[in-house]
């Protein structure tokens, strides 16, 4: 029987996760997750689901008219009963919180995210004239401030390399680990760095998704699509050195056709791929936060940087808005702008 594809093990995952979490809210909540389907992910529902999760039990702990009542007893016309005012007050709530014993926080963005979760909901039922207000629009959002954008210099790329491969700078006890996967480690890392993939769609690559003979692989983008991202030599030559000792592995049932392969034998995690970067990137500097997202913004930097092309960044990338591509490069092209401004003389000296 033939293995699922790393994506459907995940969206069967996610799909069984959703179901738990949409059995803890009130029944009426399963007909907006259903609506949503086709147009979003499976990872994008859940964020959705703990959302909702968080502003219902606000209104039970809170509100005292829904303090009285079971969440198996709210009905959609209940929405009609929130004002602005409550949603403004439950925004101000998530700046800290405490619930079962532990503490909460979200920063703008994180506010942001759940009052655009409650404006998705709140649209999805009044656009049916299920319900008659719909307060979430009335609520402005958040002011967002912009955040800088860590990534790597180009001397920090090379000396990151150079520590995945040799890792001098590893304890004992680390370099022990290190002589089994420094392959392994470095096929990874420099495939996330000269690809821009995200860390999810390398560890779902399966054997038969790379292409020598075009040098590309085949990944799933979020959302489902499917595409073709292309490689240089670097890459090449650090997948086939790790190849050629993956065919001595021997994986466990059900990650017989992965790339990548765990100390245990089983399709490496992306919490194993976070771990490992922070791990190599500490040895090259502590003043940044390198995360396999920060390896994919130094691709596109650089990327950037060599082409001046943006939408060709936001396609190798996969940005389905070259908006949001500009908005990640926007200091990049002001610093293109002021060059161009001296570039044209009208004018000999």
């Amino acid at each position: 029987m033939k293995e699922r594809a790393y994506h459907e093990q995940v969206n069967i995952k996610n799909e069984v996760q959703l179901r738990s979490q949409l059995d803890a809210l009130p029944e009426f909540c399963k007909e907006y997750f259903i609506g949503m389907e086709q147009r979003t992910s499976s990872r994008t529902r859940i964020a959705y689901a703990y959302d909702l999760g968080i502003f219902f039990h606000y209104l039970k702990d809170r509100n005292p008219y829904f303090k009285k009542m079971d969440f198996s007893k709210w009905k959609v016309s209940d929405l009609d009963l929130i004002t602005p005012t409550d949603i403004e007050e439950y925004l101000s709530y998530l700046k800290y919180y405490e619930k079962d014993g532990k503490d909460f926080t979200n920063d703008e963005r994180g506010i942001a995210r759940k009052l655009a979760c409650l404006r998705s909901f709140y649209n999805y039922f009044f656009r049916k004239e299920v319900i008659e207000k719909n307060p979430a629009a009335l609520v402005q959002m958040p002011k967002r401030h912009d955040k800088a954008i860590i990534r790597f210099d180009i001397d920090e790329v090379v000396h990151f390399l150079d520590e995945v491969e040799d890792g001098t700078k590893l304890t004992e006890k680390q370099k022990k680990f290190h002589d089994k996967t420094k392959k392994r480690d470095l096929a990874m890392m420099t495939l996330l760095l000269g690809t821009g993939i995200r860390v999810s769609e390398c560890v779902g690559l399966n054997l038969d998704d790379i292409d020598f003979n075009n040098n590309g692989i085949k990944i799933h983008r979020k959302g489902g699509t499917e595409t073709v991202v292309y490689f240089g030599d670097e890459v090449r030559t650090a997948l086939l050195s790790y190849l050629e000792e993956r065919k001595g592995m021997i994986p466990n049932e059900g990650s017989l056709d992965a790339v990548f392969i765990s100390m245990q034998n089983r399709r490496i995690s992306v919490r194993a791929v976070e771990n490992l970067v922070k791990k190599y990137a500490r040895l090259v500097t502590t003043l940044k936060n390198i995360t396999p997202h920060k390896l994919r913004s130094t691709y596109g930097t650089n990327l950037y940087k060599e082409t001046g092309d943006i939408y060709l960044v936001a396609d190798v990338l996969g940005h389905k808005d070259v908006n949001t591509t500009k908005k990640h490069y926007a200091a990049l092209e002001d610093e293109r702008r002021r060059k161009a401004a001296k570039a044209v003389h009208l004018r000999k000296e």
